[in-house]
């Protein structure tokens, strides 16, 4: 398939959208609750804050918790709210976050004619982002892949565009069919390329090994959807993750070939997927929808919070276990031990709309 013609129709939807983005008002209600177990001596506790960036804007910030606590960061300059307790009384508690958010919608003009491979200030300047993390694995079987994907496509625009239509092409998204598919733990790019499935972090680490082995700088950023179907419902909005990768004279263009995948609607909606398969994506799901699937090429809406970018980061203060694979909720650790979520731990986000 020729990918000009695509470009051109990515074009054309963009120009068809509304003059100004969209934008979205919110009120957001982010909880942790902890369960100390009998006779910890030390909890410290690392939880996501929403970011300010040119795409969405927090104001009114209100911190609830029982414990000492402070605005820490980490090495991919995420903000972050850092908890120490010495001897913290056994049983639950509650730390909350309260905010409001105002986000807009991304647009980006696809125009490959403006860009250019990267020269060699470029990549020494975007190397972390051009190389590999712990879940984010770039093979010599990843580089021949990406080789063969792009057959000689050195456009960053052009060549991003190939790895996203072979990732539609050959990834499912595990809640097209839940009883034979699942994700990985931990969001890795290994596990999705070998069982060709996976949830958003899934998809997105495979396809950052791809963009980052064919010379593209990519970043992943983690986020929530803030689903219309839960406006204001006492029910976890869980989080998402979707892709940035940076072209010369460009910048950093957004993609999420994740949802996108549900759009191209190779599957069935029964009633063991319908409810996952709506609260994947922001607005509902009532079938294929290929101008969806086109605009998450450069383009995502307006229903999103943005926790955290990148992966395997080095927070402020160092957890005992060493880097953290991602921060879209929060990481605990009890006695200077990972405590993991669910068991130790759950995390519920909710919102309302404002009109």
């Amino acid at each position: 398939m020729k990918l000009l013609p695509l470009i051109a129709a990515a074009a054309a939807l963009f120009s068809a959208c509304q003059s100004a983005p969209k934008h979205g008002d919110f009120t957001v209600k982010n909880q942790i609750v902890v369960d100390v177990p009998p006779g910890a001596s030390n909890l410290r506790m690392w939880m996501a804050l929403p970011q300010n960036d040119p795409h969405q804007q927090v104001s009114g910030l209100r911190i609830d918790c029982p414990y000492p606590n402070r605005i820490s960061g980490d090495s991919e300059g995420n903000r972050l709210l850092y908890i120490e307790a010495d001897s913290p009384k056994e049983g639950k508690f509650t730390v909350a976050t309260t905010f409001d958010l105002t986000r807009s919608e991304q647009r980006a003009e696809i125009k490959p004619q403006r860009t250019r491979p990267l020269n060699d200030e470029e990549r020494a300047r975007f190397a972390k982002e051009l190389s590999g993390n712990a879940n984010v694995v770039i093979s010599q079987e990843v580089r021949d892949l990406a080789a063969r994907t792009l057959a000689g496509e050195t456009n960053p625009v052009l060549a991003s565009q190939k790895l996203y239509d072979w990732t539609l092409k050959n990834i499912d998204y595990w809640v097209k069919s839940p009883a034979d598919r699942k994700a990985s733990a931990v969001g890795s790019s290994e596990y999705c390329l070998s069982s060709k499935t996976g949830n958003c972090t899934d998809f997105h680490s495979l396809y950052a090994a791809l963009s980052r082995a064919s010379g593209i700088p990519t970043r992943i950023l983690y986020g929530s959807f803030l689903k219309q179907e839960l406006d204001g419902q006492d029910v976890d909005q869980s989080y998402h993750c979707w892709i940035e990768f940076w072209a010369p004279e460009l910048g950093w263009i957004p993609l999420d070939v994740a949802v996108a995948d549900i759009f191209v609607g190779d599957f069935n909606v029964t009633e063991a997927n319908a409810e996952m398969v709506r609260r994947t994506t922001a607005a509902g799901y009532s079938g294929p929808d290929p101008a969806l699937v086109q605009y998450y090429f450069g383009n995502l809406e307006e229903r999103r919070v943005l926790w955290s970018v990148g992966r395997d980061l080095e927070l402020d203060p160092k957890p005992a276990a060493g880097a953290v694979n991602a921060l879209p909720k929060a990481y605990v650790e009890i006695d200077g031990k990972p405590a993991a979520e669910k068991s130790a731990w759950t995390r519920k986000l909710t919102y309302r709309q404002l009109q």
